[in-house]
């Protein structure tokens, strides 16, 4: 399974606080539907965590799935819950990357 992080934005930058407000209330009641319909079309994806953010993006998961198309059907469904804007990055373990750069860069001792 690959991981990857779904960053999801609610609202435009130039929303009002009414806006914001009325989409973050809508995606707590939207949110167990959301849930229900990952689940139903991507069985295998592995939800690890949930995070609200304070900055530029309002939502932040982390999850396994199989590959990029599965995780494309996440986003897309993200979308179809009423999301402004989502981003889904494949997230590679560090000590992963690590191994890689080994075999570019091998240490010289």
């Amino acid at each position: 399974m690959k991981t990857f992080v779904l960053m999801t934005k609610m609202c435009p930058q130039n929303a009002d606080i009414i806006e914001v407000a009325s989409k973050l209330k809508n995606r707590v009641r939207k949110e167990s539907q959301w849930l229900a319909d990952v689940k139903s079309k991507c069985p295998d994806v592995k939800f690890l965590g949930h995070y609200a953010l304070l900055g530029q993006w309002d939502f932040m998961d982390l999850y396994e799935a199989p590959d990029e198309e599965t995780a494309a059907v996440v986003s897309l469904l993200s979308r179809a819950a009423g999301a402004h804007q989502v981003e889904s990055w494949v997230a590679i373990p560090n000590n992963r990357l690590m191994e890689i750069a080994d075999t570019i860069a091998p240490d010289e001792d």
